[in-house]
């Protein structure tokens, strides 16, 4: 592929990637482990009119400024997971990364997906350097849509390292390759690896064209010194690892708690639209009327 092609991929009537104006997508997270809403993690029992404000927060904050968005729903075990995708999917219609504790947990609950007509908008999360054949045949034989790969080598943690498990004939792109749309996820092992992590997504994206994205925000608010400064020290740095990952090319970003949704869609609708501003004022690129740069930038 020339380096200058970059794919266009639409999941669900969310577009991810393709040109540098196009606004990265924003994913919140729920269910997660320590999430507050859930009473039993096993059972999948969890507080049902807060986890509806939560997504309907984020798709309040998606419609203001032009940011698309996604959910990621976690699930411990596969009847918990099923439990997270049918309520998700009944109160939005946008794009639903499947995230489970195993392999197995994830195949179950995909098979679900399947079976009740969610294939085209749900994105198996995900594949990665230790995944099984077993797991891999699963998704070939349930004609999986849409999966993200992980891009972490352990063998080698340079950027070149990443597309040595994606590419070749038992790369990970090759086990997937019955898959219609594939988004590759560069991996944050620290706060420290952050920026290593965006040199093997910008590498990547130049070598392969796949859209690509991260998810950073975690390690960040995590950091000691923003546990010890506090509340306003942690929105200091979220915002400030969001522009960073802007400014290298994240085609999507895994935001963390979808709580955070106010905080981060903000800062990001500022940061797409200068970034499209210049693009459109230095190299005349065409900028669509739904973009934040009209629709959140502009106005008073």
């Amino acid at each position: 592929m020339d380096s200058s092609e970059k794919r266009l991929v639409t999941i669900g009537g969310v577009e991810v990637g393709g040109s540098p104006v196009n606004p990265m997508v924003l994913i919140g997270c729920m269910f997660y482990r320590k999430h507050k809403i859930v009473e039993d993690h096993r059972r999948g029992l969890f507080d049902r009119k807060e986890a509806e404000k939560l997504i309907l927060l984020q798709e309040e904050w998606s419609d203001k400024t032009g940011i698309p968005c996604m959910v990621d729903i976690f699930g411990e075990t596969s009847d918990a997971l099923i439990k997270y995708l049918d309520f998700v999917s009944s109160i939005t219609d946008k794009p639903i990364l499947l995230n489970g504790s195993t392999w197995r947990v994830r195949i179950s609950a995909m098979n679900h997906a399947c079976e009740v007509g969610l294939n085209s908008r749900v994105i198996y999360t995900s594949v990665n350097y230790a995944s099984p054949r077993e797991e891999f045949e699963a998704l070939a034989e349930l004609k999986v849509k849409n999966i993200i790969l992980q891009t972490f080598n352990p063998k080698n943690l340079k950027p070149e390292g990443a597309l040595e498990l994606l590419a070749g004939e038992n790369g990970l792109l090759s086990k997937c390759s019955s898959a219609e749309n594939i988004l590759l996820l560069s991996t944050v092992l620290d706060l420290a690896s952050v920026g290593v992590a965006l040199e093997a997504l910008k590498f990547l994206k130049e070598k392969l064209g796949y859209p690509c994205g991260i998810a950073p925000c975690g390690v960040a608010t995590a950091w000691k010194k923003n546990m010890v400064l506090g509340a306003e020290a942690k929105r200091i740095c979220l915002g400030g690892i969001l522009g960073y990952s802007l400014a290298y090319g994240a085609d999507f970003i895994i935001y963390g708690s979808i709580r955070k949704a106010p905080e981060v869609f903000h800062v990001c609708a500022m940061l797409c639209s200068i970034a499209a501003y210049s693009e459109k004022f230095c190299r005349l690129k065409r900028i669509k009327k739904s973009h934040p740069l009209f629709k959140y930038f502009s106005k008073p």
